[in-house]
């Protein structure tokens, strides 16, 4: 009985992950926070794609929250009759959140809430956390919401070190203006994309790969690669009338032999 091969079906498989935002050194801090802030209020930051944690210059955490209270009030003024802002999609997963953000508190952390939030409407406003320790859930798993860890660094080797030291993300965030961070930022990381001075909107980009890396997915789709992707080749090998194939025949001896050693030496 002969089995027939089964078809092969090209898949992509794109998972999620904590994609982090480095603002750089030297960035245009007041449009990180703002741009950055979009990005994760975009459906409540249930989004696979959203920023999950925030690497930013150590001492400008302060900064940081002042500007994203004031941009949040500006973006979805009125929160509680604001029907731009989304819901959490289900009650499970806001008492996910909730856990999230009380693990994290119980464990040292303080929340920075930039509006109010409302288990009945499941209307879940963002909340900054600063001095989250690493062990938390909050700092282990996709958020998947409005929760937004800050991580101050001293170096830009550090904030590398911090990225490059976890899983590799769906996606990575930068907010510099030098061509050396952008440049090192680039090279030292390993994401499925990457968005400088912008979050969320390589993915609107249809000339560019979407896809994840490692723990955050395979494969891509979009633009050229997805037809590769979705495409399967065929392999067609066509041998020329005069060829050297008999050499390597039956029966082997000594001429075989000279033969597959001058093979190896190259």
């Amino acid at each position: 009985m002969r089995a027939a091969a089964a078809n092969l079906t090209p898949v992509t498989l794109e998972l999620g992950g904590k994609s982090p935002v480095l603002i750089g050194e030297h960035a245009r801090f007041d449009y990180a926070v703002d741009s950055l802030l979009l990005g994760k209020t975009l459906n409540a930051g249930q989004t696979c794609i959203a920023p999950d944690y925030v690497l930013l210059p150590r001492g400008s955490e302060d900064a940081f929250i002042a500007r994203a209270r004031t941009r949040f009030g500006e973006l979805y003024p009125d929160f509680a009759n604001n029907r731009d802002y989304t819901s959490i999609i289900s009650a499970r997963h806001y008492e996910r959140l909730e856990r999230l953000a009380d693990e994290a508190q119980a464990a040292g952390a303080q929340l920075h809430a930039l509006g109010p939030r409302d288990a009945t409407t499941r209307r879940f406003a963002p909340v900054i956390v600063t001095g989250a320790p690493a062990r938390t859930q909050l700092m282990q798993e996709e958020i998947f919401g409005p929760l937004l860890p800050l991580v101050p660094y001293d170096s830009l080797d550090e904030a590398l070190h911090y990225v490059n030291a976890r899983p590799r993300p769906l996606a990575l965030y930068l907010y510099a203006d030098d061509a050396r961070t952008v440049e090192r930022v680039t090279r030292e990381t390993v994401a499925g994309g990457m968005s400088v001075n912008e979050t969320l909107m390589h993915i609107a980009a249809e000339g560019l790969p979407f896809g994840g890396v490692g723990p955050s997915g395979m494969g891509a789709y979009h633009g050229y690669e997805g037809f590769a992707t979705f495409s399967q080749m065929k392999p067609v090998f066509m041998q020329a009338r005069l060829n050297a194939r008999r050499l390597i025949a039956p029966p082997y001896g000594k001429r075989v032999g000279m033969l597959i050693r001058a093979m190896l030496k190259f």
